[in-house]
């Protein structure tokens, strides 16, 4: 059975995902689809990327992933394929696909310029319908990627920050937040697990927030804790509320780790 994953910023009150279900199941009938998400933030490219990144891995070899988060539809931006060594990608060429396939070995990219895969009338507000789903579902069903469109060597890949680490500190940023309030960080979990009997400290700016624990639970109802977060980052959140609420914490804000040791 095929695997087709969606993820888009499309939502569940309107017609849009059920209609592309439709065309994929239409040129695919034996297609399972996964909805990853469709609850992204309207238009929010790095949001997208980074639920992209965090889940496609869990999913078996020969995968295809669609991502549709795509301010520029109808606009000059490329639609690509790209087929790495164990999944296929299908989206708009924006940096919505970047995240994943920065952690992927990429076999080819081609752009998805063949009018003959695409559902007619081609709507300019659409492509989620008209381009994206009936290329994945004649992916998945066995088209050859050579089809779909000419090779190209570029893409659009999103600045992602990198967390720096000293002596005793590492400084990262919020790059998401998730609907617990949960603010995930750009700080790798690999960097604190290494850290030996080291503590940890949490600042913003000047201002320390919370400390390093093994789970939410660890501290008390309401209070702020810095945990090893399920999609491999370093997270902060309050046990039992919303941290971004309840701290003010945004994307793009700043975060330090201290550690220090016992």
């Amino acid at each position: 059975m095929s695997i087709i994953t969606l993820t888009t910023d499309f939502g569940a009150a309107d017609w849009f995902v059920g209609t592309m279900k439709g065309v994929i199941l239409s040129l695919q009938p034996g297609a399972q689809i996964v909805d990853i998400t469709h609850e992204m933030p309207a238009g929010d490219i790095r949001a997208g990327a980074f639920a992209l990144a965090a889940s496609y891995k869990f999913f078996p070899k020969r995968t295809v992933h669609v991502a549709v988060i795509d301010p520029g539809v109808g606009s000059q931006r490329k639609a690509i394929a790209v087929q790495t060594l164990n999944y296929y990608f299908v989206g708009p060429d924006n940096g919505v696909l970047s995240l994943a396939l920065a952690r992927e070995k990429i076999q080819a990219v081609h752009q998805i310029t063949n009018e003959q895969l695409f559902l007619r009338p081609l709507s300019n507000t659409f492509h989620g319908r008209d381009v994206f789903a009936p290329v994945a579902a004649k992916l998945s069903n066995g088209l050859a990627l050579g089809k779909v469109g000419a090779t190209i060597k570029k893409f659009v890949k999103l600045n992602w920050p990198e967390a720096r680490r000293t002596a005793d500190s590492m400084k990262g940023e919020i790059v998401y937040i998730d609907r617990f309030g949960n603010a995930i960080t750009n700080m790798r979990n690999g960097r604190f697990t290494s850290m030996g009997k080291s503590s940890c400290e949490i600042f913003l700016k000047d201002k320390r927030l919370c400390s390093l624990q093994e789970f939410y639970q660890a501290v008390a109802h309401g209070a702020p804790v810095a945990v090893r977060g399920s999609s491999g980052f370093l997270e902060l959140a309050a046990n039992g509320d919303s941290a971004s609420k309840k701290f003010k914490l945004k994307v793009g804000q700043a975060v330090i780790a201290r550690f220090r040791p016992h």
